[in-house]
């Protein structure tokens, strides 16, 4: 007797704006382990190089035609993704960050099972006007969201807390753990061939803004060379701060280096002696994971995510107030100048994000979200989709 096919697995359009950064790498890293999971993946994004990695994964990437904040062309951009969406035909819609959880909410509003992913609230990133429509927004438009996923229990809190009254899900960022145990790539006399190799090097790993707090890092590295004149600190990435940042560290001097957007970060944590990360704000930071995996310690400012992200032995060396450079520059000496201390909070650490931050662990509670949507709606039908159209 004649048996039908099987339907086809369902296929989940991952919508994205920063293409760069955690939330791309986190898109990525999903895409990748969906994909080995059999799922049918396409993506919506403005393209670079989160486009072109998710092309050379297997990817189905539509371009997509957005600034990374919302603007006057925000009403065309909904309209391009609203035929995008028409095209692709997914079964879900993955919504990642502020800007393109706001796109496709408005482009989909509940016609098609619609997940968003706020990596750290909008609300959170501005102030005064802007940061009272930001809030009034994501009130509004949680109404059109099956799922907001949290990445941390502290970033649901501060959802509940702000008003934002929606059916959540908390699924803590994962890594690939492979990449960051791979042997490792250029040493650190390759990356910066003139520092003397007994120096304490300290690296900072993100996009150069004020969320990331590196101007808080630069005030706190003050204090640090005063007690440790040898000591040396990295800025690995790049953003709208970079001239700012720079101007501010000229009075250090040799002290700091800038080494722009790098393609790969495991060699310059393997080359750290300690890792900070002195964010505003965080939904759970990707580059303390990435450095705990590394064998390496980190210090954090105590914003959503962070308490989270360390196993509790780690909390009393690694937690900083946030905002408070003369805190920030106490954890930083102390650790640089106890390296046993460093070697036994590394270790700890990595046993602790192998345990809990694998990204396949991650991508399975994600898939079990999928079906738990998918499972508990109708199929998509071409009646449903009409009016995609805002």
């Amino acid at each position: 007797m004649h048996q039908p096919p099987p339907p086809p697995r369902p296929r989940v359009l991952h919508v994205t704006q920063p293409v760069d950064g955690g939330v791309a790498r986190v898109v990525r890293d999903l895409a990748r382990a969906q994909l080995t999971a059999g799922l049918r993946v396409a993506a919506a994004c403005p393209g670079g190089e989160l486009g072109a990695g998710l092309r050379e994964l297997g990817v189905d990437v539509r371009p997509w035609r957005a600034g990374r904040s919302p603007g006057p062309g925000l009403p065309g951009e909904i309209r391009r993704l609203a035929r995008l969406i028409e095209e692709v035909r997914p079964e879900l819609v993955h919504a990642h960050s502020a800007k393109a959880g706001l796109a496709a909410r408005l482009a989909v509003r509940g016609r098609v099972p619609t997940v968003f992913q706020p990596h750290a609230w909008s609300f959170e990133a501005v102030g005064g006007p802007t940061a009272a429509l930001a809030l009034r927004w994501e009130r509004w438009g949680a109404r059109w969201a099956d799922r907001v996923v949290c990445v941390s229990q502290a970033e649901r809190t501060t959802g509940l807390r702000a008003g934002v009254h929606a059916s959540y899900a908390v699924i803590p960022n994962g890594i690939d753990l492979d990449r960051h145990s791979a042997p490792a790539g250029p040493s650190r006399a390759a990356l910066l061939p003139d520092l003397d190799p007994a120096a304490p090097l300290v690296v900072c790993v993100g996009r150069l803004c004020r969320q990331k707090g590196q101007d808080l890092l630069l005030r706190a590295w003050d204090h640090v060379v005063c007690r440790l004149p040898g000591a040396r600190l990295a800025l690995v990435g790049d953003g709208p701060d970079r001239d700012a940042l720079r101007r501010r560290a000229r009075a250090l001097g040799p002290a700091v280096r800038f080494a722009g957007a790098v393609t790969d970060t495991v060699p310059w944590y393997r080359a750290a002696d300690l890792v900070v990360l002195p964010s505003r704000w965080e939904g759970m930071a990707l580059a303390p994971l990435e450095a705990l995996a590394c064998g390496r310690p980190v210090v954090l400012s105590d914003v959503d995510g962070a308490r989270e992200s360390l196993p509790p032995a780690l909390t009393p060396h690694c937690l900083v107030p946030p905002e408070d450079p003369e805190a920030l520059a106490r954890a930083i000496t102390a650790l640089l100048s106890d390296a046993p201390l460093r070697a036994s909070l590394g270790g700890r650490g990595r046993g602790h994000v192998q345990s809990t931050h694998d990204v396949r662990h991650t991508a399975d509670r994600v898939a079990d979200l999928y079906r738990e949507l998918l499972g508990g709606r109708p199929p998509v039908s071409t009646e449903r989709r009409e009016s995609l159209h805002p």
